[in-house]
């Protein structure tokens, strides 16, 4: 089911490696040009164009883009109890963990008389986008708003697609579900805007007839195509967590790994999206035989057959043969996944000589599953090889360091001489005069 690639024997630079791998094509920039005009219709003609495009492309007009209190509250009330209390753990489990990123301003004396001070100071006002079409994300909502809040942001909105097939109070809204997370979080600023038009409304701000949705500095969260190359046409007017591509699982495993939890835990990504990436990196050729007749077995059994088989068999999954776990650790920092699952002996060791990865999880008892819901780690992280030199959203991502420079009289003087000696070797006089000022002929 799984394509295979052999790289046994052969010694191959990290140029070579990331070539070698498979990747799912996500070609953003192509994107751009769709893109644009929705965004220029935001931007022009607001509530009207949102209006439109939601009939457009989500085949439904909400009846407001505001989602009302009472309609929030109604999903809160009408929200299965299993869900609540799953959702509540979630919360719970994920407001531990982001409390302790929290960050704390330091002074550091560079001389007597003269400090600089660090501040972490959060946005003003994010944007969560929470993405619908194949599944529902009410974890999503959970992973962007935790962190948000635990940063101590002021003003948090939240966009998801309206759904044409929901019925009742809900018609025309986001999914329940979605509507559900919102209010169990305190969130009730929430919007029926999907897609690239949902990132524009939240950039440039809209009026429509029951509300006014203020532009965000930052805007957060996954999405389609279209959403990515949003974020890329307007980052600069915003700031951005990432330009997020389809989910990837990557597993490092020996002979030691089940091979059930292998194939299980493959899947368990490959029904997120056809274009979704599974790879296994493995030294047994044993365990790859035993992984493709679980997988042949258990694919035919899950709901979304179609849509796994589809991811498996595309040219963005396949199985990786190494010769050893040095050679696979070397494919898995080159590959830089999303989700990294280390099932191998002594896996601790083995995941900490881990340096490119959105998250790892560990051993066999650490499914990627885990992580998406109630592990306390975040699962909005980098994807397509970004986690070579970006993070998951956490609570650094709401924050902004702000460097706050204090020097009395003495300490400027003191320095004053490398002032001067370097704005003129810069050919900036004006630089080096506007100390020289401060102290006349008494330098």
């Amino acid at each position: 089911m799984m394509s295979t690639i052999d790289l046994r024997g052969r010694v191959l630079s990290m140029r070579e490696l990331r070539q070698a791998l498979p990747r799912a094509e996500f070609d953003v920039e192509a994107a751009l040009e769709t893109v644009r005009p929705i965004t220029e219709a935001v931007r022009h003609r607001g509530a009207e164009a949102l209006y439109e495009l939601g009939e457009r492309f989500d085949g439904v007009r909400p009846p407001s883009l505001r989602v009302p209190a009472a309609v929030l509250t109604a999903a809160l009330e009408a929200l299965d109890p299993a869900v609540r209390a799953a959702l509540e753990e979630s919360i719970r489990r994920a407001r531990v963990v982001h409390a302790d990123q929290r960050r704390t301003d330091t002074t550091t004396q560079v001389v007597p008389g003269g400090e600089v001070t660090e501040r972490w100071v959060p946005v003003d006002r994010v944007g969560l986008y929470v993405p619908g079409g194949l599944a529902v994300y009410p974890s999503s909502v959970v992973m962007n708003v935790v962190p948000a809040q635990a940063a101590g942001v002021g003003s948090l909105a939240v966009a998801s697609p309206p759904q044409r097939d929901n019925t009742g109070a809900f018609a025309g809204y986001p999914h329940p579900t979605i509507l559900a997370a919102c209010a169990l979080l305190g969130v009730d600023e929430v919007y029926a805007v999907g897609g690239a038009q949902a990132v524009a409304a939240f950039a440039y701000g809209f009026e429509d007839a029951d509300a006014t949705c203020e532009p965000v500095s930052l805007v957060t969260g996954p999405g389609n195509i279209y959403v990515a190359a949003a974020k890329r046409l307007l980052k600069g007017l915003i700031g951005i967590d990432a330009e997020a591509g389809p989910t990837e699982i990557a597993i490092l495993a020996d002979e030691s790994a089940d091979a059930e939890h292998v194939a299980a835990d493959l899947i368990s990504q490959a029904e997120h999206d056809p274009l979704a990436a599974a790879v296994l990196v493995t030294d047994s050729p044993d365990l790859v035989e035993r992984v493709a007749t679980a997988l042949e077995r258990r694919v035919g059994l899950t709901k979304h057959t179609e849509r796994v088989r589809t991811a498996l068999t595309g040219q963005q999954s396949g199985t990786v043969l190494v010769d050893d776990l040095d050679a696979g650790l070397a494919v898995v920092n080159a590959y830089a996944a999303e989700h990294l699952e280390i099932q191998t002996r002594d896996a601790a060791a083995v995941a900490a000589r881990v340096r490119n990865a959105g998250a790892v999880f560990v051993g066999p008892w650490a499914p990627v599953s885990l992580g998406d819901y109630a592990a306390g780690s975040n699962h909005v992280l980098p994807t397509g090889g970004c986690a070579t030199h970006s993070s998951g959203l956490s609570v650094q991502s709401f924050l902004r360091g702000i460097h706050v420079v204090t020097y009395d009289e003495a300490a400027l003087r003191e320095v004053a001489s490398h002032v001067v000696t370097l704005a003129q070797a810069e050919d900036l006089p004006a630089h080096g005069e506007a100390v020289t000022a401060r102290f006349g002929d008494a330098l």
